[in-house]
């Protein structure tokens, strides 16, 4: 494996954070109902992909269990390693997903639960550009992130400490819209993830459609 100082931060990251996300956030009623909105509107044996897979839960599980395809992307190996166990279903790839290819309208639905974070703004646009070409015409997008006005802050996130890049609502919304996404509804949160001490953060959900 690659020493850690020349590997992707976020592959660090969350190599070191492992099942604790899951932890946190597995429970998450609001990406829960993210997800039923997605299912609401997939055809049987739908195919999905998933940009910033995790430890497949709730996600990739909830999807799977439904009927549908999942093939979920992630940069970390141990995610994938427990994604892999936790979710036999579906398929998942360690890889960067600024890096890897998608293919144009092969998925369904394509779906990105705050996987962008540690992302700087240019990347995080070309990513919801290309996951939106991944996705066939008029096939569904969800887009979870963190909506503060931010731009490589350091912060510390399950006690590793991050920089950290993300939009207001507004300029998520506005960034979806530049990628050909049509946005048909918007949920925001404060959410709590359940962790000792831990603090809302300001949730929004994207629930989007792609033109044509």
């Amino acid at each position: 494996m690659t020493d850690a100082p020349h590997r992707a931060p976020a592959a660090v990251t969350f190599d070191a954070i492992g099942a604790a996300y899951q932890e946190a956030f597995a429970a998450s009623e609001p990406h829960r109902r993210s997800l039923a909105w997605l299912l609401d509107r997939l055809a049987p044996g739908s195919r999905v992909l998933d940009v910033g897979s995790g430890t497949g839960r709730p996600t990739a599980e909830t999807l799977v269990a439904a009927g549908h395809e999942v093939h979920g992307l992630d940069i970390s190996p141990v995610m994938v390693d427990l994604a892999t166990r936790q979710v036999p279903g579906a398929t998942f790839e360690c890889a960067d997903a600024r890096e890897v290819s998608l293919p144009q309208g092969r998925f369904d639905a394509v779906c990105s639960y705050f996987a962008m974070l540690q992302m700087d703004r240019s990347e995080q646009t070309d990513l919801v550009r290309r996951m939106a070409t991944a996705v066939r015409p008029s096939g569904h997008v969800v887009l979870a992130t963190v909506a503060l006005e931010v731009e490589d802050v350091e912060v510390e996130f399950l006690g590793q400490p991050v920089r950290a890049t993300s939009f207001s609502t507004e300029g998520f919304v506005e960034l979806a819209a530049s990628a050909g996404l049509v946005v048909l509804d918007r949920q925001e949160v404060l959410f709590t993830p359940a962790l000792p001490e831990a603090g809302p953060e300001p949730q929004l959900f994207l629930y989007c459609r792609r033109e044509g």
